[in-house]
């Protein structure tokens, strides 16, 4: 069987935990920031796991 491709997207986005958990960073922390509070703003920071629906989406985008 051949190698599997990486979605090179998918690679740039999440990151592969040692637990095997996927870790994310948060959404909509781009740009039209003025109009964000800044509890909002503060919330957005940081990374939060990967919903459980779509771990598995995940895994198959990830192979390595």
């Amino acid at each position: 069987m051949p190698k599997l491709k990486t979605k090179r997207g998918a690679h740039k986005r999440f990151k592969k935990l040692a637990g095997g958990g996927i870790r994310r960073s948060k959404a909509f922390r781009r740009h039209i920031l003025t109009k964000k509070n800044t509890k909002r703003k503060r919330h957005l920071r940081g990374t939060t796991g990967v919903h459980a629906d779509n771990r598995r989406a995940v895994r198959i985008m990830l192979p390595y």
